[in-house]
């Protein structure tokens, strides 16, 4: 019988000589709602039960420890914990980088969250900020680490320097294949921090093992974030995240976000007979299909939508031809190409940022979105530039990568 695979968070429950260091220390947990063992206890409930761990502070990411707000750039406030009595400090409220205060609440921060493997979850830029701040007021951080659900894969344009963001924390490509653990390690060398960092490995995870390819098939998925609903949105969310900086419905309000998009005024049907003209080598390893979808809020609410969905479950997927982010870059121009003057990106402010558009935002600069608009612009041109930017990334992260 296979060995179930711990995450970080099991292993340091487990296992009593992981935990002597926090002896005598005060400890802070950053957690989210799928910050859970493998009994679906939360992490901040588990810890509190043990000992020798004495438990100062929390802190919650966007979307707050409770996962309870919907929709971006809606802010968490700090609270006090009803049960243990101790701060919840918000890291997505008044301000995003923990402050003097708050960083004297602790002296060992855990950091147990559940990341997609995407540049622009900003789970990852807040864990940057924490390390950034551990560093400055010489405070340690562990990451429990947890797996990359979307696997080794690389895919993307790099960020360009200039362009960081709270959806860009450095200058990673858009899928960058690594866990928490060994992003904090890749943060660390790259801005030449110095701290106590530590990461909890997890146990048996194999990264290329089907059916997951990354994720467990045995482990309960929790939504890390409300519109982070199963293991297909975490697949295709390299690529539909940047639906977030266009006028396209990305399913937000309806049961299925982030595995589809569309709008009242578009053609699906021509839409993927385009993408499949242009490009058919970019819509590898999944199935596209036609559908009809009305979003109960967000963008085109109670409007009739024609669009298209990606399915990448298990009998549609193949882990190694599926680029999503090509994909979504392909949707792009298909529609560019089939209604030249469609007002395709959308302008307002974006986490934070109201001088750049949230597409160059969300690309790390403006190269996609200029590659879309450019009329005689081919899939191969953007491939001259992305195949480099992957291959400068694999050989980067190789130093940093934990797991087989």
């Amino acid at each position: 019988m296979t060995s179930p695979v711990l995450f970080g968070l099991d292993r340091l429950l487990t296992d009593p000589t992981l935990r002597a260091p926090l002896a005598g220390r005060r400890v802070a947990l950053l957690a989210h709602p799928a910050s859970v063992t493998r009994n679906l206890d939360h992490a901040l409930d588990a810890l509190a039960a043990c000992p020798e761990i004495t438990l100062s502070a929390a802190f919650g990411p966007q979307h707050g420890l409770r996962g309870d707000k919907q929709d971006n750039m809606v802010e968490s406030p700090d609270y006090l914990d009803p049960q243990l009595g101790i701060p919840v400090f918000s890291l997505y409220g008044e301000v995003r980088r923990p402050t003097d205060a708050m960083m004297a609440s602790f002296d060992v921060l855990l950091v147990d969250l559940q990341d997609l493997g995407c540049r622009i979850y900003t789970f990852i830029t807040t864990l940057r900020y924490v390390l950034e701040a551990a560093a400055k007021h010489g405070k340690t951080v562990w990451v429990l680490d947890r797996p990359n659900p979307a696997g080794r894969p690389v895919e993307g344009l790099r960020l360009r320097e200039g362009w960081e963001s709270f959806v860009g924390a450095g200058s990673l490509p858009m899928r960058h294949g690594l866990t928490m653990g060994e992003l904090g390690h890749w943060f660390i060398a790259t801005l030449g921090l110095q701290l106590e960092y530590r990461v909890i490995q997890m146990q048996g995870w194999q990264p290329e093992a089907a059916p997951g390819y990354g994720w467990p098939e045995e482990r309960a998925w929790i939504n890390p974030s409300p519109n982070a609903a199963n293991l297909s949105m975490a697949r295709a969310y390299a690529g539909t995240v940047m639906l977030e900086g266009a006028t396209l419905s990305e399913g937000r309000g309806t049961t299925r976000p982030l595995e589809l998009f569309g709008a009242p005024d578009i053609e699906a049907r021509a839409v993927i007979a385009k993408m499949r003209a242009l490009a058919p080598h970019w819509l590898a390893g999944c199935v596209l299909r036609e559908i009809w979808f009305e979003p109960t809020f967000h963008k085109h609410v109670g409007k009739l939508c024609a669009g298209v969905q990606i399915h990448v479950e298990t009998a549609h997927y193949d882990h190694a031809a599926f680029r999503p982010w090509r994909l979504q870059a392909l949707a792009f121009k298909a529609i560019r190409q089939l209604y030249p003057a469609y007002p395709l990106w959308r302008d307002f402010g974006y986490e934070y940022e109201h001088e750049r558009l949230a597409i160059d935002l969300i690309n790390g600069s403006p190269l996609l979105r200029e590659w879309v608009d450019d009329a005689a612009a081919t899939p191969d041109d953007l491939d001259v530039l992305t195949l480099a930017d992957e291959a400068s990334w694999r050989a980067e992260r190789a130093a940093f990568l934990l797991y087989s």
